[in-house]
């Protein structure tokens, strides 16, 4: 049988929904339900890696930083999206096992913590611009804003919430390893939250830095390392929208990259929600990828047959 390498981006709601408050319980069991439905995925033709969001979570970690602050060191950004990495994994990783048990399938699951590198002169540095945790009125928000110093912003009429650096990815340090073992067999979690952002010093090694990489950015410049067949972006809609919940809305189905790029420009997709999706996958057909899926989870065994989301698909696929 002929072997399919899939990147799958997750939404943030595979783990949190938005009312939620972000329990270990919740997002156990939000795992759960997320990879009983992904279980289309579990085929043998599919060599697996899952990346996924982090953003409720680490800002929930650096708010703990901060409430803690007096009585326990407080840890940098990029150490916080590794222990949002690492408890993400565990909770991704468990119920890919549990749904891969209950069907006697006889795959392993493997966590990657993943590094990933930036430049040090990216101008998202000097202008921070990605929402990280919750929610915050605007009373709330001014007040942040004026006691901690935080840059805030209003993100898609749903509230303030805090922002940060998100430069942009260069290059997944455990590219190899993350193909190699999706390759034999095994079901790869890598890129948490975007991974952990890192430079190179003019020496040679590594250093973390202060910021958050976009998810689905990463997961482009991975799936484009790895030559993965296909990028698919799972979000909480079943097809990317012009004009999106306006009279004008129209679903778009099966579209070129040119198409793509000349409605990008138009400005029909909202930073911080469809837009770093759609730029996601234009990345990864650059890179040479042949298809690019953006669509919900229940459209999902439909849109594998071509029949369902938005497939959006390189120059020499629209011309066969």
């Amino acid at each position: 049988m002929e072997q399919e390498l899939l990147v799958v981006a997750l939404g943030g709601n595979a783990l949190l929904a938005p009312h939620e408050k972000g329990t270990a319980q919740e997002q156990q069991a939000n795992s759960a339900r997320t990879f009983e439905e992904l279980a289309c995925l579990f085929r043998p033709q599919y060599s697996l890696i899952f990346t996924h969001g982090n953003g409720p979570q680490v800002g929930n970690i650096v708010l703990q930083n901060e409430l803690a602050g007096s009585e326990v060191p407080a840890l940098p950004l990029d150490v916080c999206v590794a222990k949002s990495e690492g408890s993400m994994g565990y909770f991704l990783q468990q119920a890919v096992l549990n749904a891969l048990r209950c069907r006697r399938i006889r795959r392993y699951v493997v966590t990657v913590i993943t590094q990933v590198l930036v430049d040090r002169k990216d101008p998202a540095f000097q202008n921070p611009n990605k929402p990280i945790g919750p929610f915050y009125t605007p009373a709330q928000a001014q007040n942040l804003m004026r006691h901690k110093g935080w840059k805030m912003v209003e993100d898609s009429q749903r509230g303030w919430r805090r922002v940060v650096p998100s430069p942009k990815p260069i290059k997944v340090i455990q590219r190899y390893m993350i193909r190699d073992s999706a390759l034999i067999g095994n079901i790869v979690i890598a890129a948490g939250g975007g991974g952990i952002p890192i430079i190179q010093k003019a020496d040679g090694t590594y250093e973390g830095v202060e910021a958050v990489i976009d998810k689905d950015l990463s997961s482009a410049v991975l799936a484009g390392a790895v030559k993965a067949d296909r990028l698919l972006i799972l979000t909480a809609v079943p097809y990317v929208c012009l004009n999106f919940k306006t009279p004008q809305e129209k679903p778009l189905r099966q579209v070129t990259t040119a198409e793509l790029a000349g409605y990008l420009k138009e400005g029909h997709f909202a930073p911080g929600s469809m837009k770093p999706k759609i730029e996601a996958a234009l990345l990864y057909l650059r890179q040479g990828g042949s298809q690019a899926l953006i669509t919900d989870i229940p459209s999902l065994p439909m849109a594998l047959k071509g029949k369902a989301g938005t497939q959006i698909l390189c120059p020499k696929s629209a011309r066969t």
